[in-house]
């Protein structure tokens, strides 16, 4: 076979893996996706969330390369409002997992990654340039480094996928941030979004790409339209049942699965208390 050959055969596999994908993202109920290949997207598309690894350190040069990919994210105005905290070592690791609600998969991963929201950076500077720091004060500013730091660790996150890792995003380090900001020395004016472990998936306990709404529910073409929302709601209903039956996982309803996640204000698990949280961290939301 000659390379022409080759390359068009190894395109060919790649663009019927990514058409796989597609239709794993959406548990078959979206046409496929002919024609379509790429390192980038097939990593994207492939996406699992990973809760059981093995004990295998993540390579320094690794996190190099995905906190590059996080500071080639787009930034607000260039002012890059966030920062990442590397965890390995073992003890803290288990310090931070009882801080999120014991995750057993946050005391197994050998790498979590904290990723802050941070503006003593910017106050900082402003004290430097002798202005004042009137606009820190305000709700935007907040948002804007919940906007970058998220930006910024979704970069990461496919490219320690795209070198092999798997990786899980932690809502949790939400739920005890005074305790969690004394754990890792975080200043006034800086708070945990979240947590991701990383690490090589235990092949043994290997997960699978989840099914998502179908395209239409959350694709709005012109203005928003809610004429559907019911009836994808119910498509989707039936979509995850055939994926938790095929992984042995408990068959419920996501809608009702997902309602039933905010019905109170305990479901939040000490979340409830953020506001508060965060004016003791410094925080202002005028």
């Amino acid at each position: 076979m000659g390379q022409q050959q080759q390359d068009m055969a190894k395109s060919a596999e790649t663009e019927d893996r990514i058409a796989r994908l597609f239709a794993d993202r959406y548990g078959a109920s979206e046409p496929g996706l002919p024609g379509y290949s790429g390192d980038v997207l097939e990593t994207i598309l492939g996406h699992r969330t990973v809760r059981s690894y093995l004990p295998d350190a993540v390579d320094e040069e690794d996190i190099s390369v995905a906190i590059a990919a996080a500071q080639s994210a787009p930034s607000s105005s260039n002012l890059q409002l966030w920062n990442v905290v590397t965890v390995a070592d073992p003890e803290r690791i288990s310090r931070l997992a009882a801080l999120a609600n014991n995750q057993k998969h946050i005391y197994a991963a050998p790498l979590v990654m904290v990723w802050i929201c941070d503006l003593s950076r910017m106050r900082k500077m402003t004290e430097i340039e002798g202005t004042t720091a009137d606009g820190l004060d305000y709700l935007e500013l907040f948002l804007t480094s919940v906007v970058d730091v998220s930006l910024a660790a979704q970069n990461a996150c496919v490219t320690l996928e795209a070198l092999g890792y798997g990786t899980c995003y932690i809502g949790s380090m939400r739920s005890n941030p005074i305790e969690l900001s004394a754990e890792l020395d975080l200043p006034k004016g800086s708070f945990s979004v979240f947590g991701m472990t990383v690490g090589r998936e235990d092949p043994a306990r290997p997960a699978s790409v989840k099914p998502r709404l179908p395209q239409r529910t959350v694709w709005h073409k012109e203005t928003y339209r809610a004429d559907t929302v019911a009836e994808d709601i119910a498509q989707y209903n039936a979509t995850m049942r055939d994926f938790q039956q095929a992984q042995a996982m408990p068959v419920v309803d996501w809608s009702l699965k997902s309602a039933e996640r905010v019905a109170t204000a305990d479901m939040l698990k000490n979340r409830d208390k953020l506001k508060g949280f965060l004016e003791e961290r410094g925080f202002s939301f005028k």
